[in-house]
């Protein structure tokens, strides 16, 4: 998923993300700070939203079944890994991927998975924390590896 992928498809699924979370477009306007004319011409496939409210809608509206179901539930994984592309220790508690995740393999602790929507990977430890994460599947094998192999050395 590149950035203008996300654009796009946040853009296309504004209306139903605000109606989802039953705002009108007057307060979804305010909430993530653009005009009303704004948010009307992005609802209406005028205009794309622009990558910081793309963000903001994201993360304030992360709960919705919309924007869960756009990023495999998990949109601010998927956002940070694009944003800064790719990460590494950034210890966050994740639920495990029983749901939206595919597991590749599975070493001395280390799991790496995929993301069945967005097709990210991610490499959680036995307590389901999140080491590393990125959409290149050679780096993220190459850097399962290295987290594997230091535990059999």
């Amino acid at each position: 998923m590149t950035r203008e992928e996300i654009i796009f498809n946040v853009s296309e699924k504004m209306r139903l993300i605000r109606t989802e979370a039953g705002y009108t477009q007057d307060k979804m306007a305010e909430v993530i700070g653009l005009s009303k004319k704004t948010l009307v011409q992005i609802e209406k496939g005028r205009l794309y939203a622009g990558w910081s409210t793309v963000v903001a809608v994201c993360a304030l509206f992360r709960e919705t079944e919309t924007v869960r179901f756009l990023f495999g539930n998990e949109p601010l994984e998927v956002l940070e890994t694009v944003a800064r592309d790719g990460m590494d220790y950034r210890k966050e508690k994740t639920l495990g991927g029983k749901v939206w995740w595919r597991e590749v393999e599975r070493i001395n602790g280390f799991i790496l998975q995929q993301n069945i929507i967005s097709q990210h990977y991610r490499i959680i430890d036995e307590d389901h924390f999140r080491i590393f994460s990125s959409f290149d599947e050679a780096e993220s094998t190459e850097r399962f590896q290295e987290l594997t192999n230091k535990l059999e050395g």
